[in-house]
């Protein structure tokens, strides 16, 4: 270590340290569930970007339909339309990737998967796509938080979703 006298009275030093290198310990299995996490937020995150887009367009178009018969009418033809474009799909998505597309949708349209059930097809089917969910150990009211959810929102930004 060397060491020399800075400025004119004897206080302050400065010392120039050896080079060293600090090697983390590898954990792989950590490493692997984070690709794993990185893999199932590729997989979903489009699905989310979807239904964010497709929630405004219908906001949109329900707000210019004339009459209330007019709008179900619309739901029904949207609703049929996104079954048979994603639901084969999102049947074969594994449970973890479910529960991420869950807190995706929430930060893509800022309402839970169970709010927009409630409001477009009601509270029975809401309460029921819940239980459903439950039974796969995932919950609709799940909301996105950037905090307590880093890794998801580190991930997003490195593939230039944000």
């Amino acid at each position: 270590m060397l060491w020399s006298q800075v400025g004119p009275d004897s206080a302050n030093y400065a010392f120039t340290l050896p080079d060293f290198i600090v090697e983390a310990q590898k954990d792989s299995n950590y490493e692997k569930k984070y690709q794993r996490l990185v893999y199932n937020v590729k997989k979903v995150l489009p699905y989310a970007k979807m239904a964010s887009f497709r929630f405004q367009l219908m906001e949109q178009n329900l707000q210019v339909m004339p009459s209330e018969k007019a709008r179900k009418e619309y739901l029904k033809r949207t609703e049929k339309s996104i079954k048979n474009q994603f639901m084969d799909d999102l049947k074969n998505l594994t449970r973890s990737q479910g529960k991420i597309l869950i807190k995706l949708i929430y930060r893509e349209t800022g309402k839970t998967t169970y709010d927009l059930l409630q409001t477009y097809r009601g509270d029975l089917t809401a309460i029921y796509w819940q239980g459903m969910a439950k039974v796969f150990d995932a919950n609709l009211k799940e909301e996105y938080d950037p905090i307590e959810d880093w890794q998801l929102e580190q991930i997003i930004k490195l593939l230039g979703f944000d």
